[in-house]
């Protein structure tokens, strides 16, 4: 879309990742990063970290940042309100848990599970079941691995698989992205898709850039959210998310 097009458009609501897009690779948050979030919020804009984090790995950042909105977390599986209460979340049913926590048996891989009351790393409880589980993770080097584990899991046809990173797979419940949950957020403040600029730089990020009134991918960017998004920012090592603000918000 051509860059007048995008300028023409009144933005409300700045969506943001976190690894890979607001953070370095340290996770740390830019001076020019903070400066333009800082700016926008002075201008009236809401901005909301739309991340595959949990909230607990993401609370604290927003915290830093002063920012009393909305987060999206876990791939949008959660929905929390400014002051910190679920709005919305969104489970995968156990029996899913249990077979991908196979799979990493099989095919021996680092793994993590996110459920409402803990997060697990390459080692699960006893009792799956007495969990209400968000979302897994699987970590895979090795190419062939990952597709093995992706074909099995595609086969299932009721699961969302993204990624974070090159060498992951990120799995929701059918239908959960980032996407959906700031549509959530958009009618809780009562503004459409149309107000906002996502950011984002994997595939879980694909979805709310495509539905986003501006989608912007990161210079870092995988391939496809590059050519899915409508402008191309500087890298997360290049304050690509304060260029876009100044850009197309400030």
């Amino acid at each position: 879309m051509p860059d007048d097009k995008l300028n023409g458009k009144e933005i409300k609501l700045i969506a943001l990742d976190m690894d890979g897009t607001l953070l370095n690779n340290e996770h740390e948050i830019s001076e020019e990063n903070r400066k333009a979030i800082f700016e926008a919020e002075e201008k009236g804009a809401t901005v909301v970290l739309s991340t595959g984090r949990t909230l607990a790995t993401c609370r604290d950042y927003a915290q830093a940042l002063g920012l009393s909105s909305y987060l999206v977390t876990s791939n949008g599986s959660e929905i929390y309100n400014e002051s910190g209460e679920i709005v919305e979340r969104n489970l995968l049913e156990t029996e899913y848990i249990k077979m991908m926590v196979e799979l990493t048996e099989k095919h021996p891989t680092k793994f993590w599970a996110a459920a409402v009351e803990d997060v697990f790393l390459n080692k699960m409880p006893q009792n799956i079941s007495d969990y209400n589980w968000i979302k897994f993770g699987f970590d895979v080097e090795d190419d062939r691995v990952r597709e093995e584990i992706y074909n099995v899991l595609s086969q299932k046809g009721s699961l969302e698989i993204s990624n974070s990173s090159p060498t992951n797979l990120e799995i929701n419940a059918l239908g959960i992205n980032k996407a959906k949950a700031l549509k959530r957020v958009c009618e809780l403040l009562g503004i459409s898709m149309e107000n906002v600029i996502a950011m984002g730089d994997s595939l879980n990020d694909i979805a709310m850039i495509e539905e986003a009134g501006i989608g912007v991918a990161m210079g870092n960017a995988q391939e496809i959210v590059k050519k899915t998004a409508d402008y191309v920012t500087a890298t997360n090592l290049e304050d690509g998310v304060a260029k876009a603000i100044r850009k197309f918000v400030l």
